[in-house]
């Protein structure tokens, strides 16, 4: 099935990201905002964290988050494109049989540093879900939609 032009539109912006902002929230409620690399692949969203920082543990005690990735601004801040993807959250664990691929998959696509990262004990692998997308074109272009689990992202 083909997406809908705002959906493709969308779903491109993501594409050409090659990170995004994370949204958590604790257990006490504090909203939690930090960075970082994001792998797509399979319609899922992957990125390896400390275990150490706050938002891991958020996400991981939560079982949700989002991301926001951001376009160009073209020169209006106020109208820049943008995806937010609200997202259920999952540990992949060492011994997942997709674990070691998808570390490779990180390194071939953020380089060398990633390799080191494998060596550092409390960098865990979450799995990032999409659930809903809310894209904002510019003004006055505002959509929302469901995640198609059957559809592959462009980037896949």
């Amino acid at each position: 099935m083909q997406a809908a032009a705002p959906e493709a539109d969308c779903l491109r912006l993501i594409a050409a990201s090659d990170g995004a902002a994370i949204a958590s929230c604790a257990a006490d409620g504090d909203a939690e905002a930090s960075y970082a690399p994001v792998l797509q692949h399979g319609g899922i969203f992957y990125v390896y964290l400390s275990g150490l920082a706050k938002h891991t543990g958020n996400l991981l005690h939560r079982g949700q988050g989002s991301l926001l990735f951001l376009g160009d601004a073209g020169g209006n801040p106020f109208a820049r494109p943008r995806a937010s993807v609200s997202c259920t959250v999952a540990e992949i664990a060492a011994d997942d049989p997709h674990y070691v691929e998808l570390l490779d998959r990180l390194e071939a696509r953020f380089g060398n540093v990633v390799g080191l990262l494998r060596t550092l004990p409390d960098f865990r692998l979450l799995a990032l879900t999409p659930i809903r997308y809310q894209y904002v074109a510019g003004f006055g272009k505002a959509y929302s939609f469901a995640a198609n689990p059957n559809e592959a992202a462009p980037s896949d």
